[in-house]
């Protein structure tokens, strides 16, 4: 087939089918539990029952002696060994220049638990129903403590500490912006719209639960650790700093992932102890998560309690943005966990429109609660949500319609590259020209005579705008990958980026097939071995434009080293030589030589290749998505019935995968705005929505029709290939989006300004009690 051909088929830009699926779809998958070792142990924890209480005395004595126990660990034990406290946050500091302020976090609890499920105690069994038995009978000795959950409880004067050094229960605190000049534009303004807002807590909920498995070289002096993991070069290092290991004693590999969107990207605790386990015993050692246990002690995202304002002239021009946050860190202030609040949310807080001046206050508060940390949208949810919802209110007051409010204050094209007040520059956009589309799609004046045929059937209804960016990359934007062109017909890619469910492998396929022009079947992705390259991973929507990219050049690179093998081969100098069907070839003759028959002539019978690459800079993708729901007055239940949304995500390559991220991402943006909350009791700190009957995910009957579309008109300027972020757009569209229409609707309804006090999740019996005080 000719490498046109291969291209137009295989190639970027074209819906390939995915090609992992196959093995996942016929069980040939290998998640980490999946792998079991010969003669290995087994792990379960004993959690804390209390929010808050010191640790006396904890009697293993019975455990010890049960069949099948191997070995029990506290946290003395740990410390005793040396093991170092999980890496804090020590960024960020408090309002008087002193450092971040948070308890250490064990890997077992030492003096004190801290959060319901807090690891106290491990018992390493034959199996797990052997180590279950066991941790049963280890009686701890807890002196119960006062408890609080709530960030504004928790910086409310008398309430009980979680740190003592964080005095007030605040770890660290940050101030961006200008603050006279934000009061100065407060003052001459014409119109203020001021909000009390709630990014409730969410618990990321992936497929497959985490787990880990240790094994040791024969001779006893290497771990592997197997993981479910969405940065395995981070994850090896921060363990061995922990253990006190070099980093390269330690070899981790991760499989198939069943979902991270985060919540994968630290180590946690139980990954330590297996590993602690597995050297102590000198035999493989392996942990799977229970559900509870991951409700419990894996890290939850959002928890931030704002209150949020906007100044503008009489025109309708945003004079200065205003946010006063608590963030909710929980029990620990993990160093993501209080950068995510502090400062990448407020990166975006601007969005897309043209407002310099801002006076954004955060406080990073300590809970008796599981600490926080990322989870998709990682603080651009959070931010783009107040903005989201500031603009609609402010549309209300002035009685500008909210698209034209929106088009005064948007960024132009000229402005480009523009810098926020942030410091961040966006490289590329044209807002308008999105929303525009976004309206177009959605029928948006043809909303009335829907609404008016909700009314018929008893319905009210509402309409929800959100035009916004996000920021994509983490800001590392280099990345290593290793190319094997095999004398047997195949090609191999390493890279260091991960995937978890969203299509790497074919994706990354497909940009090899643009360069080499072979069958994609020929191309092989590898990931998940830090043995094989370091890097890393998948985090921040950056895994196509700076891998993928990265995959691009080594390819690129490949070619032209397997050029100049071929003009060695063939007697000619290497600027002679074309390349096309997978063959080099001197131009006008029909002396040529194949790629896999030049890689069998080399010594290894292979041509290899290690490429490091860079992109310029961070991407941001920005859309317009508008919802419409329905809500039915007699029982409260909300239904988004219409869901349109035009998204810039700079050059698709794959346009079935990248509507398949943009929709599973707003269907957990429409799970936030109206069924998700993990609610913690405000007295005892007891989880009350710790298992699947409790914590309400959306359901396959929440999904509305989605209408997907993608504008590649405005590439990235920071990478060749033009490519953005996709994998957090439409969760962070999709709850301003669904959230504005609620409103809306009640707002129609007759709410008047009472509708702006609504709080997510809009659930039926929340939106029944407010209709019914409505009417």
């Amino acid at each position: 087939m000719a490498t046109s051909s291969i291209q137009a088929r295989f190639g970027s830009g074209k819906a390939v089918a995915r090609v992992e699926d196959e093995a996942l779809l016929t069980g040939r998958g290998q998640f980490t539990d999946d792998v079991t070792p010969d003669g290995v142990a087994h792990v379960v924890f004993v959690r804390s029952p209390h929010a808050h209480a010191r640790i006396g005395a904890i009697d293993v004595a019975t455990a010890a002696e049960m069949p099948g126990v191997l070995a029990v660990v506290t946290g003395r034990d740990l410390v005793s060994a040396g093991v170092k406290p999980l890496p804090a946050s020590a960024d960020f500091k408090r309002a008087d220049g002193s450092p971040t302020a948070a308890p250490p976090e064990h890997s077992l609890a030492v003096d004190a638990v801290r959060h319901v499920g807090e690891a106290v105690a491990a018992v390493v069994a034959a199996t797990r129903e052997q180590a279950r038995d066991a941790a049963e009978a280890i009686v701890v000795d807890y002196a119960p403590a006062p408890a609080v959950v709530d960030a504004k409880a928790a910086v409310a004067s008398g309430a009980a500490l979680v740190w003592p050094a964080a005095t007030g229960n605040v770890a660290a605190e940050i101030r961006h912006g200008d603050v006279a000049a934000a009061d100065a534009a407060f003052a001459r303004a014409a119109h203020v719209v001021t909000l009390d807002l709630v990014n409730q807590r969410l618990a990321p909920v992936p497929m497959e639960p985490r787990a880990t498995v240790a094994t040791l070289d024969a001779d006893g002096g290497r771990l592997t650790l197997r993981v479910s993991c969405q940065t395995p070069t981070g994850l090896r290092d921060t363990l061995g700093d922990v253990l006190g290991l070099p980093h390269e004693s330690i070899r981790v590999v991760v499989g198939d992932i069943g979902g991270g969107f985060g919540m994968k990207t630290r180590l946690y605790a139980e990954d330590v102890v297996v590993a602690f386990c597995a050297r102590k015993l000198r035999r493989p050692v392996k942990w799977c998560a229970e559900r509870l246990e991951e409700f419990l002690a894996a890290s939850q995202g959002r928890d931030l309690t704002s209150t949020a304002s906007l100044a503008l002239d009489a025109q309708g021009r945003v004079l200065a943005l205003r946010v006063a946050s608590l963030a909710n860190l929980g029990s620990h202030a993990t160093p993501a966990g209080v950068a995510i609040q502090l400062m990448i949310g407020p990166w975006v807080s601007t969005s897309v429109y043209d407002i310099q001046t801002i006076d954004i206050a955060i406080k990073g508060v300590l809970t008796h609660t599981t600490p926080t940390g990322p989870y998709r949208g990682a603080g651009r949810p959070e931010a783009i949500y107040i903005i989201e919802r500031l603009m609609d209110a402010a549309a209300r007051q002035t009685g500008i319609d909210p698209i034209e409010l929106r088009r005064r204050n948007m960024i132009r094209p000229e402005q480009m590259p523009y810098k926020n007040p942030m410091g961040r520059t966006y490289d590329s956009g044209q807002f308008a020209k999105v929303m525009d589309e976004g309206v177009a799609l959605a029928d948006w004046h043809g909303f009335d005579a829907r609404a008016a045929a909700s009314k018929a059937r008893g319905r009210l209804r509402g309409r929800g705008l959100a035009t916004f960016l996000e920021w994509t990359g983490v800001d590392l934007f280099e990345e290593r990958v290793t190319v094997s062109v095999h004398g047997d017909g195949g090609i191999e890619i390493f890279s260091a980026t991960q995937a978890m469910g969203q299509g790497l492998a074919t994706t990354y396929a497909q940009l090899a097939v643009d360069i080499f022009g072979v069958p994609i079947e020929r191309i092989r992705i590898v990931q998940g071995d830090t043995d094989r390259g370091t890097g890393f991973g998948s985090a921040g929507s950056r895994s196509l434009f700076v891998g993928g990219s990265a995959v691009r050049v080594a390819s690129e690179r490949t070619v032209d080293k397997a050029k100049a093998l071929a003009a060695t081969e063939l007697e000619a100098a290497s600027g002679d030589l074309e390349y096309a069907d997978a063959t080099f070839r001197i131009a006008g003759t029909d002396r040529a030589i194949g790629l896999f028959d030049l890689a069998r002539k080399q010594p290894e019978r292979r041509i290899d290749l290690v490429s490091v690459s860079a992109v310029d800079g961070p991407t941001w993708p920005n859309g317009c998505h508008v919802a419409e729901v329905e809500i039915d007055p007699a029982t409260g239940a909300v239904e988004v019935v219409a869901y349109a949304s035009v998204n810039d995500v700079g050059r698709v390559v794959n346009p079935m995968i990248v509507v398949g991220q943009l929709d599973g991402g707003a269907m957990q943006g429409i799970g936030q705005a109206l069924t998700e909350h993990f609610v913690f009791d405000r007295e005892t700190g007891q989880a009350l929505t710790a298992t699947l009957l409790d914590y309400a995910l959306p359901l396959a009957s929440h999904a509305p029709p989605f209408c997907t579309t993608m504008d590649e008109s405005t590439l990235c300027r920071n990478n060749a290939m033009g490519m953005k972020g996709v994998g957090e757009l439409g969760t962070i569209g999709a709850t301003p989006a669904v959230a504005n229409a609620v409103v809306d609707a009640f707002v129609r309804a007759g709410a008047g300004a009472r509708a702006e006090a609504l709080q997510m999740p809009f659930t039926p019996g929340r939106v029944w009690e407010a209709l019914r005080d409505l009417a």
